[in-house]
């Protein structure tokens, strides 16, 4: 052990440094910008549009290849912008610490840089500092530090040199002191143990470098699933064509044209880009409710939740101690009693007269004793003024007690013989009282050992009162007065039960919560008997809850949770919520308590504290992912008609009916709008009123193929059967039937958007003017088309002819089929739901 007169030699402390290295957590190396740019490019649908750009630009079609890189580029740019959280997490954790300390070094006291700080260093501590390394007390002045940020603990923790068990929880290890807590009150001298990555804080530290694993969102991973899925179908069709060409002889240019055609057809080159805008959209929309969303992916996310982790302290309650229950027979005599006895300032007032909200300097349990007494009208500075402190006993951990003699004699409100609790006090003359008293505060055991068997408020009754206040988690304090310093024949005046209380909104979020079908998991480093007493006021069961759990432990519990197949969202605001956070799914840091460090490592914060926030988000997320599916399931049901009219017409042998520039027209300029504004769409009512979705669920499951499959032969029969009438029966010239054929598709790809606003409701159900920009940009579509025959220019860039309004009607009283047949279906539907009801 380090002698406490002297401390370690200078140069002793100066060869530490060099063996053992600096005091500070280590820097976790950054991704180059390069690889960070090429994981932009392994998404399957991207390496589709990468191919599909460099065969257009090899066969001479610029327009297309440009058109497809630009949507490549805008979505990687999107993605190279986002930062790695974890790397910020650190930066902010490395802030947290101590930048100096002061030490005692060759017997005397110095001022070093806590990187300087080497095991075996005493470090001198005093109130508002912050702990520069993790040490061992060797003495204690009152010392106490608030570690909620590293354990959650809310309240400031006694600190003494009596060695703790070896097994004991970092919450209660009274004999030790952490790096990055701050001392909040008394003083004390502690000699380190460990520091920089070997400290408390530094295992946090590792844990928030450590690679999380699968760091990709239910929605990128369902969305992974259909590029692989789009690849391989594509590959397949392709080499369909190819063969079928070849058995008829085509050329090699012939069939390579053919290949682009059919790459062309199969990817849908708007849909990433449509995603990427569908989560800014609802990003923008979370903000509107005070949520900023910091990693875009995770907007959707949220809707697939199944649970909420969250933290105890600063987020399911206040994070601010206060005045829960007082038990006595003159509550207000109480209350005086306890601030005659305090040493913290509470702040004034605000302009309007109100109390303030606790703020101030001193013991939190102090502050939270003089914003009662102030709600009481009971001010600090009257009871300076009028009853000046004449001596005190301070707090010790000994002693377990604090002492104020006051003199002035007994104020009006304490007046008289303390009666029964419940019964009436007795008022007697200001005169009969001694000029001194003396008040006293502490725990509860403390101070009934010395009360006067003669007390109104009996021993035994204050004992159980306190058993029972405590057993519903409570931090009690007894309250009495004496006649002199002695301390002796006290007269017991109370209990006061404080705790840190549970937000408002924090009840009913986990209660819409449970409507949705989301389940509310507490994990926090508090004492089982308070967190469980919180979680009864909020209603939340018995076996959802997790106390005394290190930052470690989180961190499994979420984990566990993640491979048992959950979409976890952990919510918190200490250092030690900061691993848990970034491992789960999505990761949310409360706004105004949190630490730097814990924002730092979220994919949101809630900037007003406010966990039905959560549930807001959840809803926005579930919107999302349904209007994401249905807008994929109508893109991929029109690429889907596309291949399947250019394969019927490889199949027949006949030339066909769509160029290359055609079909990305259809996917670039006309899928994409009505996609748009499907995204946009209005949510169903009943939308937190179903269970999450099965994590398992593929994005397109087996009603959504059956949409696209159904869809798909519909568009085709409509089409082709267009193309093979007009080339077949009117006799017309190919430029004139693919014309026909290219403004039927379009018409008919416009037109059932209509149909995919529900799966189930009908069009005149869901209100087809509920979505304005649907109807608007199907007009504008619709007029765009048009014009693409009116025009010299484009008609030769399209190889289109000068199709009459007939035919113009004729495609547009075609589009109307797909449409009118899906309509229907849903109808027939509905009809057979009611029978078997």
């Amino acid at each position: 052990m380090t002698p406490l007169d002297r401390g370690l030699d200078r140069e002793e402390a100066a060869r530490r440094l060099r063996e053992g290295g600096p005091n500070e957590l280590a820097a976790h190396p950054k991704t180059p910008p390069w690889r960070l740019m090429l994981r932009q490019f392994e998404d399957p649908l991207v390496l589709i549009l990468v191919a599909a750009a460099v065969i257009s630009g090899l066969m001479g079609d610029i327009p297309d290849a440009v058109a497809i890189a630009v949507i490549v580029s805008i979505n990687a740019v999107i993605g190279f912008v986002q930062e790695r959280k974890a790397e910020r997490a650190m930066a902010a954790l490395r802030s947290m610490t101590a930048p100096r300390a002061v030490v005692r070094r060759s017997g005397a006291m110095i001022t070093v840089p806590a990187a300087e700080i080497v095991v075996g260093d005493l470090l001198i501590l005093s109130p508002g500092d912050v702990v520069a390394a993790d040490a061992r007390v060797r003495e204690s002045k009152a010392l106490a530090c608030n570690e909620a940020a590293l354990t959650g603990e809310s309240l400031p923790v006694s600190k003494r040199p009596e060695p703790s068990p070896a097994d004991a929880p970092l919450a209660e290890r009274h004999d030790q002191v952490f790096m990055g807590t701050a001392v909040a009150g008394g003083a004390g001298v502690a000699e380190v143990f460990a520091t920089g990555m070997d400290t408390e804080i530094g295992r946090i530290a590792a844990l928030l470098s450590s690679d999380k694993g699968d760091d990709s969102t239910p929605l990128q991973r369902r969305l992974d699933k259909v590029g692989r899925t789009l690849l391989v179908i594509c590959a397949g069709l392709v080499a369909v064509v190819v063969i079928l060409g070849w058995i008829r002889g085509m050329s090699w240019s012939e069939l390579f044209l053919s290949a682009v055609s059919m790459i062309v057809a199969a990817v849908p080159e708007g849909m990433p880009a449509i995603i990427t805008i569908a989560l800014a959209l609802g990003m923008q929309r979370m903000a509107a409710r005070r949520v900023l969303v910091r990693r875009l992916a995770a907007v959707e996310t949220l809707g697939s939740v199944t649970v909420i982790c969250t933290d105890k302290t600063g987020t399911l309650t206040t994070g601010v101690m206060r005045v829960r229950e007082l038990w006595g027979p003159d509550e207000g005599a109480l209350l005086w009693a306890a601030a005659a006895c305090c040493d913290a300032e509470l702040a004034a007032r605000g302009r309007g007269g109100d109390a303030s909200e606790g703020e101030g300097e001193g013991d939190t349990t102090e502050l939270a004793i003089l914003l009662a007494a102030r709600e009481r009208g009971i001010e600090r500075a009257e009871i300076e003024a009028g009853h000046p402190r004449l001596d005190d006993l301070p707090f010790s951990t000994e002693r377990r007690r604090m002492s104020v003699l006051r003199g002035g004699g007994l104020p009006e409100q304490v007046q008289g013989e303390v009666g029964e609790v419940g019964e009436a006090v007795e008022v007697v003359e200001q005169g009969d009282s001694p000029e001194d008293w003396l008040w006293i505060k502490g725990a509860v055991e403390a101070i009934v050992e010395r009360a006067d068997p003669e007390s109104a408020v009996e021993a035994a009754a204050m004992l159980a009162a306190a058993e029972d206040m405590a057993s519903r988690g409570l931090r009690v304090l007894a309250v009495a007065r004496g006649r002199d310093v002695s301390e002796e024949a006290l007269e017991l005046l109370g209990l006061i039960g404080l705790a840190d209380p549970p937000r408002e909104a924090a009840k009913k979020a986990i209660a819409e919560a449970r409507g949705a079908g989301v389940r509310t998991m507490m994990i926090t480093g508090d004492h089982p008997v308070t967190a469980h007493a919180i979680a009864r006021e909020l209603g939340l069961s018995a076996d959802l809850v997790r106390a005394r759990t290190t930052a470690e432990e989180k961190t499994k519990i979420v984990a566990e949770l993640r491979a048992a197949g959950e979409i976890v969202a952990m919510t918190g605001d200490g250092v030690n919520d900061a691993p848990a956070i970034r491992e789960a799914d999505v990761g949310l840091a409360m706004g105004e308590t949190a630490t730097e460090v814990t924002r730092e490592a979220s994919d949101m914060v809630l900037v007003d504290d406010d966990l039905s926030s959560v549930v807001t988000a959840i809803r926005e997320g579930r919107v999302i992912y349904d209007n994401i599916q249905k807008t994929v399931v109508y893109l991929l049901s029109g690429n889907f008609s596309e291949l399947m009219i250019m394969l019927v017409a490889a199949a027949v042998g006949m030339p066909f009916p769509l160029l290359p520039l055609h079909l990305l027209w259809i996917n670039l300029m006309t899928e994409p709008f009505p996609g748009l504004a499907l995204v946009i769409d209005p949510p169903d009512e009943d939308v937190l009123r179903r269970p999450p979705r099965d994590p398992a669920e593929p994005l397109l499951n087996r009603q959504a193929w059956s949409v696209i499959i159904a869809t798909a032969l519909l568009q085709t029969v409509v089409g082709f059967g267009i193309y093979w009438w007009a080339l077949e029966v009117e006799g017309r010239s190919l430029l004139d039937a693919r014309s026909l054929a290219f403004s039927t598709v379009v018409c008919g790809e416009l037109l059932r958007a209509f149909a995919f606003r529900s799966p189930r409701h009908l069009l005149w159900q869901v209100g087809a003017l509920r979505n304005p920009w649907l109807v608007g940009v199907i007009v504008v579509s619709l007029a765009m088309q048009i014009g693409l025959y009116q025009l010299g220019v484009t008609r030769e860039l399209f190889a289109l002819g000068e199709l009459a309004w007939t035919d113009l009607g004729l495609a547009l009283a075609a589009g109307f089929i797909p449409v009118s047949v899906l309509e229907s279906a849903k109808l027939a539907a509905a009809l057979v739901r009611r029978l078997r009801r």
